[in-house]
């Protein structure tokens, strides 16, 4: 299974995400790691994402061959993370046909009711935990 991580920024949750991920790539599967800038994908590459790529193309690109893809929940939103997220980027994630896996961070101008105000750590957990059961259920 190819599972996209994107994230922007510092690529810090990405990062996090990919460390708990990298025991995936010895059964076969494949993380790439798309940051919206440089830095975000270099953080993803040294975390040890398979393949990494920068920017709105390949965010689009890449959402089109995902099974999976995870990242902070702003990357669904135009104008989020800092005005990261262009409209382009956050149409490819919502059309895509793969299952979104999205951490709920309040920073990105929304707030999602019925979350728990609670430490990324075990957000990051969550997701991997969800991530590992789409793959056992595939």
């Amino acid at each position: 299974m190819n599972i996209l991580i994107i994230d922007s920024q510092g690529g810090g949750v990405g990062k996090s995400l990919i460390e708990k991920l990298t025991f995936l790539k010895d059964k076969g599967h494949i993380l790439t790691a798309v940051g919206t800038n440089a830095n975000a994908t270099a953080a993803m590459l040294k975390a040890g994402a398979t393949y990494g790529a920068t920017g709105e193309a390949a965010i689009e690109y890449n959402c089109r061959k995902a099974q999976i893809i995870a990242g902070p929940i702003g990357i669904i939103f135009t104008h989020a993370m800092h005005g990261e997220i262009t409209s382009k980027i956050a149409a490819a994630i919502t059309a895509s046909d793969a299952v979104k896996v999205l951490l709920p961070i309040n920073k990105c101008g929304a707030y999602i009711t019925g979350i728990v105000d609670r430490p990324l750590a075990r957000d990051i957990d969550e997701a991997v935990g969800v991530i590992e059961n789409i793959i056992q259920n595939a």
